[in-house]
């Protein structure tokens, strides 16, 4: 578990200046790149409850990095948009982001960047299925 917590420590490094965690930046990159994404939508893709979802997007529009809007088409659902300082955050996140990435892949190789990724992703899957039961 400590080695998972450093590792999140130092893919979270570089969002801590803007008040963020790396689940955070992931879900702001998301509505940057998808200007009709909901909180739902975010919460189908990842796997997650819509509560945990919930909680990221209420510190996010509390930071003024997101706003909702109501979907003209279905008017149940609010559509995800970044606000100015929303989109300067990521733009200025990005290059930050894949600046690490690539370092540890220039560290450790890129097949063991894959398998420590993949055995991340799995760890979440396998603790998030637990957690739902």
């Amino acid at each position: 578990m400590s080695a998972i917590k450093y590792v999140e420590d130092l893919v979270s490094e570089p969002t801590h200046a803007y008040q963020l965690s790396f689940e955070q930046y992931l879900i702001m990159k998301e509505v940057a790149d998808d200007n009709s994404v909901s909180l739902i939508d975010i919460a189908k893709k990842r796997g997650v409850t819509r509560g945990a979802i919930s909680r990221q997007i209420r510190v996010l529009l509390k930071l003024d990095y997101i706003t909702q809007a109501i979907d003209p088409n279905d008017r149940r659902r609010l559509i995800l948009n970044l606000t100015p300082t929303g989109a300067e955050t990521v733009a200025a996140l990005n290059p930050k982001i894949h600046e690490r990435f690539a370092s540890w892949i220039t560290t450790f190789g890129k097949d063991n960047a894959q398998q420590m990724l993949a055995l991340m992703n799995e760890f979440r899957r396998k603790i998030m299925a637990k957690d739902n039961q």
